[in-house]
């Protein structure tokens, strides 16, 4: 479904990130090929010979080729690290590889002191003249803007993962309907969506006045 879609779009010289489920190799042609953009794709087990050659690529890997360090947002301190290569260009069983790259992803809870970290792999068609480190990560990380900003606020305060509506078309119907009350919050400039469905939950004027859905709608005071 993934070429249908993007047949609809202007993405010509864009880049088109994907997790591993669309890294495949006749995506990578559509989007090169025909439609001369670029692909950003995570590499898992899904394209093992992939993984394996980057993962021996870069067992020693040395210093990383850019670091950034994120605001201690959410409790945590986050620290990602890159490193890119395009010897493996040609070598790859991928088309129109320009560079290849590794994640390193550390966080560190504030409170706790709990450690965590992850390692991901990836490919572009991007060539290391029209992208640098600090530009594939940046890309990487926008990857996760719609995780970040919809799929968690879904599972955080819908608990959606746990959802036992199953039959018919109601888990289709209610996953919209959630994503259209977040966006409507959204599009009101919040800060928090999950304070603010606390300020409006089981009261009807409150959420009227809020959206100005009837004539004598009382002024809401903005408190984002």
């Amino acid at each position: 479904m993934a070429i249908p879609l993007l047949d609809a779009i202007d993405i010509e010289g864009k880049d088109v990130s994907a997790d591993a489920l669309l890294t495949q190799r006749k995506l990578a042609d559509y989007l090169v090929t025909e439609r001369k953009a670029h692909y950003h794709f995570t590499v898992k087990g899904n394209q093992p010979g992939v993984l394996e050659d980057l993962e021996l690529y870069f067992r020693d890997r040395g210093k990383p080729h850019f670091v950034e360090h994120t605001p201690p947002d959410h409790g945590r301190i986050e620290t990602r690290k890159i490193w890119t290569t395009s010897e493996l260009n040609d070598y790859l069983d991928f088309p129109h590889v320009g560079q290849a790259f590794v994640v390193e992803r550390h966080a560190r809870e504030k409170k706790s002191g709990a450690h965590s970290l992850e390692i991901a792999y990836g490919i572009t068609s991007r060539s290391t003249e029209q992208a640098d480190p600090q530009r594939v990560l940046k890309v990487n990380r926008q990857h996760w803007t719609i995780e970040n900003s919809c799929h968690y606020i879904l599972d955080w305060n819908y608990d959606e993962d746990r959802s036992r509506i199953r039959t018919g078309h109601g888990p289709e119907n209610i996953t919209r309907l959630r994503r259209f009350a977040i966006g409507v919050i959204k599009s009101k400039g919040v800060r928090s969506v999950a304070q603010k469905m606390r300020q409006l939950t089981r009261n009807v004027r409150l959420v009227l006045d809020y959206l100005r859905m009837t004539g004598n709608s009382c002024a809401y005071p903005s408190r984002n």
